[in-house]
């Protein structure tokens, strides 16, 4: 079976298992995209994986899709497939990714949808906005920003809006967005970015680094700063 995207196919290899049971199919992906699929498999299933010793794919459950990864998990007994994408290759979700994140965070939507126009608009790397869709369902998404409304203006760019949908959390997703959106953001020019949040652990687990903490804007309680430095 060969899936084509537009630039590549993608030959199936076979089924397999996971150590914990999950089903996958596992593709033979050639050329620079090997990278990418390293990156994620390592987020969603630990650096320390055997299948992390080689030097190279094919990597269970993965296989890129034009601009977009798709992965290929169960949890539960329960398949699912779900595509990481830049806003910017698929512009026309902007309406709905706007309301998804204003119903998150409380943030006006036209303050959204500004961002993203300034996204698409394409005069710089900054700012961006990444979704994990699911079919046609939402259920995770981030941005990038210069300052997430903390008084470190010094600190930038910054990682916002961080957000997986209740009933698709524990199953590697936001971690695989946060690898996605660093190396996009690694080969856009952009090696550091900075990330303001109130956990504790959650970060560290992909390769983010606690860094100081920061005043949010009207919050009385400081907030933890966090920074990732890509390295290859």
């Amino acid at each position: 079976v060969t899936y084509r995207s537009e630039t590549q196919d993608y030959r199936l290899l076979g089924w397999t298992k996971d150590t914990d049971g999950t089903a996958l199919s596992v593709y033979e992906q050639p050329g620079r995209l090997k990278d990418y699929l390293r990156d994620i498999y390592a987020a969603t299933h630990g650096a320390n994986n055997p299948l992390m010793q080689k030097a190279a794919g094919p990597f269970p459950g993965l296989r890129l899709f034009a601009a977009c990864i798709i992965i290929n998990t169960e949890k539960g007994g329960l398949p699912m497939e779900y595509s990481l994408i830049r806003l910017t290759d698929r512009p026309e979700l902007k309406a709905q990714a706007a309301a998804w994140f204003h119903a998150k965070w409380g943030v006006p939507e036209q303050a959204y949808l500004d961002s993203m126009d300034d996204a698409l608009r394409e005069a710089g790397p900054v700012p961006q906005w990444y979704l994990v869709l699911e079919s046609s369902r939402i259920i995770g998404g981030m941005g990038v920003i210069e300052n997430d409304f903390h008084d470190r203006k010094d600190l930038t760019p910054n990682v916002c809006a961080v957000y997986t949908e209740p009933d698709r959390r524990c199953r590697g997703i936001a971690g695989a967005l946060l690898q996605f959106v660093c190396r996009d953001m690694h080969e856009k020019g952009i090696d550091t970015l900075y990330l303001l949040t109130d956990h504790t652990g959650f970060y560290e687990r992909y390769g983010w680094n606690f860094f100081c903490m920061a005043q949010g804007d009207g919050e009385e309680v400081l907030s933890r700063m966090y920074v990732h430095r890509y390295q290859e």
